[in-house]
């Protein structure tokens, strides 16, 4: 199981309406609307990091609103 953080950038004032969006795809475990340079934080999981990807590509980044993603794969060191 990969589990990461996906930090997103929205267009402005959307930031609530796309945490909601993302709220309700399959992998994502949480989705807060945050402040700071990123404006929603997501913690995703899925089974390997080709299905991540997928995730992050085929559904996350086609919501309305969302300007730019970052995807932090979670380690244990």
């Amino acid at each position: 199981m990969v589990r990461a953080y996906i930090l997103i950038q929205t267009e402005v004032g959307k930031a609530a309406e796309v945490a909601d969006q993302i709220s309700g795809v399959a992998g994502v475990t949480k989705a807060e609307d945050v402040t700071g340079p990123y404006d929603v934080i997501v913690r995703a999981e899925a089974r390997d990091v080709d299905e991540l990807g997928r995730l992050v590509v085929a559904r996350i980044q086609r919501i309305e609103g969302i300007t730019r993603t970052l995807t932090c794969p979670i380690v244990r060191v």
